[in-house]
């Protein structure tokens, strides 16, 4: 795919960036060859970044940069398939670029914008392609933050819209469906809340250390907002609020001492003592303005609980969206909070979505597993990105339900699980079990676990077909039900790894017992014992991927499969032969052989050295109940081997170690077992 970005600023020189990092041809264009070189330099310093801290090699950015070709040339992009405008925040600029690039390209190039504050349709406007236009709004650094919201104009094709979904996925970002509306979704809120921050002070009741403060703690973030507003710039927050003012009102426009601030051209000054009293006034008033806002862009149908929960989380890195915070606070004070704060604000009241939540007394839904039928084909979706698609209750029901609907639809003949953002599920949520270890509930880990496994019992005995799509990371839990499947087909971005070892327990939702069928004991003995990750070509090798294709043809491999349920059901392994690596791994985990890995011996040349090196890091309890699984589950039969799983949980989360690996990973620490 070939991408033109106008405009070699940092915004348009990330997104050059992301796309060649992701393989696509990129012209990245400027007026002048100072800006060009100086956008190009820009992509070389945060590669060479990247180089440090071992993301890429010297020569994957090598690569990189061979894919992106700097010009002051516009002609340059008249075969793109995609040209994106990146340029400075001026109407009338930006459409008369738009009327050269309507002219110069050729007839299927979509013209998109990243402008943050100016309307798609308006900008359309300027163009006779109104179908093949649409917003893509970056968030800063566009390389390196995973949200795009993609804003489609009053003419644009649904063509279009799908094209614009699918390069957020092909260049690694989670894409929000946004309305044209001021501010889209994200900026709606979050302008505000940067604005209300700046009241505060204004009105003498706290200073900024203070007001940051409490931001950091109430939202859980890195950044308060006057830090976050002199690290991007005060200009910035100053004209997104003139914007959306003059948009949508007074209670949007910026406070007295923003605009102060900005003609000062000094950023804030952020010394000063935290007064711990002011943190409840302050709480109160960031909250009421994030809430009030939400709920509105959400009335009005600007974007969805969901997107908007996302957008809070991905783009701006909170620890839990809007909503999310309204639900753990609880309606009624949610109510509270908004009701106080739209009393200072005349123009302002309750959101009519949220008053009827509180007369109904009822939290927000939100949605982590979405169900989309189109033809026969039901789409189940974990859409948690922010979270890596990890599960946990809430997941695990809302997959049960929205498994029923999809097999009881009567035009539906295949069932497709997959993962929206950068992975298909990468495990279950760590906080749990830690929550009922810490308060002696272990039995209630072994009831959810059964339930679990009754889930994916479901998704096994389907009578309709049932594919799994790993187009990015697939762990523990993740590849457990994907290995429920009747086949599972994969991208090469698609990888699958048992870390559980590691972290002190074993694979309890199928993984000792299904993987053992697919591949042999040997094998499912080496992935659990070492959390070794395998890319989707090496899973495939060894039969617990059946295809591997480019992201693209993913549609057209599912379409194939009609009528071949009874070929592609895992009732017994294939018949694969293994590369010579794998062949000698797989003599190491072989009965005779394997005492030497467990005790860390390992074997005579190198590779059996690293193989029992790699043991010796992992929970000996866990690998020694894990081994009897395979070993004695593995002949029975399936239920009774899953049921062996379940009986041994007590014992593994009793554990010293279980608690130890659990904790490191919330502690992002390597975990120290000694076997208790």
């Amino acid at each position: 795919m070939k991408v033109g970005i106008i405009g070699a600023g940092i915004m348009g020189s990330g997104i050059a960036q992301k796309a060649a990092q992701e393989g696509m041809e990129v012209v990245l264009v400027d007026t002048e060859e100072r800006f060009v070189q100086k956008g190009m330099e820009s992509i070389r310093k945060t590669l060479a970044e990247a180089v440090e801290r071992r993301i890429f090699t010297q020569e994957q950015v090598d690569d990189v940069l061979k894919r992106i070709r700097g010009t002051t040339a516009l002609e340059e992009v008249k075969n793109a398939e995609l040209v994106i405008e990146v340029i400075f925040e001026n109407m009338d600029v930006k459409k008369e670029l738009f009327v050269k690039l309507d002219e110069l390209c050729d007839e299927h190039t979509i013209l998109a914008s990243n402008t943050s504050s100016f309307s798609i349709s308006e900008l359309a406007s300027a163009v006779g392609r109104k179908d093949r236009f649409l917003g893509l709004h970056f968030f800063f650094h566009p390389a390196k933050n995973r949200l795009l919201e993609v804003i489609p104009g009053k003419e644009t094709s649904e063509e279009t819209l799908a094209l614009g979904r699918s390069f957020s996925r092909l260049i690694g970002k989670t894409a929000i469906d946004v309305k044209d509306a001021p501010g889209f979704a994200v900026n709606w809120f979050f302008v505000p809340w940067l604005n209300e921050a700046t009241r505060i002070p204004e009105e003498d009741v706290a200073n900024a250390p203070t007001i940051d403060s409490t931001a950091k703690s109430v939202f859980r973030i890195g950044m308060g907002p006057f830090e976050l507003m002199n690290a991007t710039g005060v200009p910035i927050a100053y004209h997104s609020t003139v914007s959306l003012g003059n948009m949508l009102g007074d209670f949007y426009g910026p406070s007295t001492s923003l605009k102060l601030q900005f003609e000062s051209n000094l950023p804030w000054y952020l010394d000063g003592e935290v007064d711990g009293s002011k943190a409840k006034e302050i709480e109160e008033r960031l909250l009421g303005a994030v809430f009030t806002v939400a709920c509105m862009l959400v009335e009005e149908g600007v974007a969805s609980i969901e997107d908007t929960d996302r957008g809070a989380k991905i783009g701006l890195r909170w620890s839990s969206g809007p909503f999310e915070m309204m639900n753990e606070r609880g309606i009624e004070r949610t109510h509270e909070l908004v009701t106080k704060f739209v009393e200072r604000y005349p123009g302002l009241k309750v959101p009519g979505n949220l008053q009827g939540q509180y007369e109904r007394k009822e939290e927000w839904h939100i949605s982590y597993v979405d169900l989309e039928v189109k033809g026969e084909t039901a789409r189940i979706i974990f859409n948690r990105p922010d979270v890596m698609n990890a599960i946990n209750e809430e997941v695990m029901q809302q997959l049960e339900k929205r498994f029923i609907e999809a097999e009881s639809d009567p035009n539906v003949s295949t069932i497709v699980l997959e993962g929206a953002g950068k992975a298909f599920i990468a495990g279950a949520e760590i906080q749990y079990f830690l929550s009922k270890i810490d308060s002696d509930q272990i039995p209630d880990i072994v009831d959810t676990t059964e339930y679990w496994h009754s889930i994916l019992g479901k998704i096994e005995s389907s009578e309709k077909l049932v594919v799994a799509v790993l187009d990015g990371l697939a762990l523990g839990g993740g590849v457990e039900i994907a290995l429920a499947a009747d086949t599972i087909i994969a991208t090469e971005k698609g990888t699958m790894g048992f870390p559980e070892t590691g972290i002190g327990i074993y694979p309890g939702l199928g993984g000792t017992q299904r993987t053992t069928r697919y591949v042999g004991k040997e094998l499912a003995k080496y992935l659990i014992f070492t959390g070794k990750t395998l890319d989707a070509r090496t899973a495939e090798s060894i039969g617990l991927v059946e295809y591997v294709v480019p992201p693209e043809e993913i549609d057209s491999k599912i379409a194939s499969f009609a009528g071949e349920v009874n070929v592609l059901m895992k009732s017994v392994p294939r018949s694969i032969e293994l590369p010579e690596k794998l062949k000698a791994i797989q003599q190491y985990f072989s009965d005779e052989n394997l005492h030497k890995m467990l005790f860390g011996v390992g074997g005579p040349d190198e590779l059996g050295q690293k193989l029992a090196k790699t043991i010796s890091y992992k929970a000996p309890i866990a690998i020694r109940i894990a081994n009897k699984l395979i070993d004695e589950g593995g002949p029975l039969d399936l239920k009774d081997g899953l049921q062996m799983e379940l009986d041994h949980l007590t014992e593994i989360f009793s554990t010293k170690d279980a608690y130890e690996g659990l904790t490191s990973v919330i502690e992002r620490r390597r975990p120290v077992f000694k076997g208790e």
